[in-house]
């Protein structure tokens, strides 16, 4: 597994050590920069094969755990082991899999279309319990109705459904 950052180290370290040796790693302020614990937020954690092929990618929009380490740890888990459209990771993946971790701003309901920028903002769109999200500056996701059309039909909101729409942005550490 490969990446350079200390959040991405630490989503690594995690989903190693429940893969090779069945342990879930909690987080250790002796060990982890400070700022894993001083924060709170929502993150995503991403794993791409090396050809650049999506392998894993779950997150929360808004944070779940008491900081930016334990986040980290249970969605670097999730998307290793249980993001519903892939297999599980296995042993011989570890060493070819790319790790980044996204940490959210905290989403804000926008008036106009013409706040939103695919390359500068991610999505949420939501219509009742249905609720769908797109991180910004995704590959072949060039404008804002591509981004609001794909954000729907993750959610389930097809047709010209009200929608609300929120925008974040995102820290991407590789």
């Amino acid at each position: 597994m490969k990446g350079k950052h200390p959040f991405v180290k630490w989503a690594i370290k995690v989903i190693e050590s429940k893969i090779r040796d069945g342990i879930e790693l909690k987080p250790d302020p002796k060990e982890l920069p400070s700022e894993l614990f001083e924060r709170r937020a929502g993150v995503f954690v991403t794993l791409h094969k090396a050809s650049g092929e999506l392998r894993g990618c779950i997150g929360t929009f808004l944070p779940t755990t008491t900081d930016i380490a334990h986040e980290i740890a249970r969605n670097a888990i999730s998307a290793a082991l249980e993001d519903p459209r892939f297999e599980p990771v296995n042993v011989e993946e570890l060493d070819s899999i790319i790790v980044s971790v996204d940490v959210l701003s905290t989403p804000e309901e926008i008036g106009s279309l013409d706040e939103l920028d695919p390359k500068k903002y991610g999505i949420i769109v939501e219509s009742g319990w249905r609720r769908g999200l797109l991180l910004p500056d995704l590959e072949g996701v060039d404008t804002i109705e591509q981004q609001i059309q794909i954000a729907k039909a993750k959610a389930g909101i097809y047709g010209q459904e009200n929608v609300k729409i929120y925008r974040f942005t995102v820290e991407r550490y590789h």
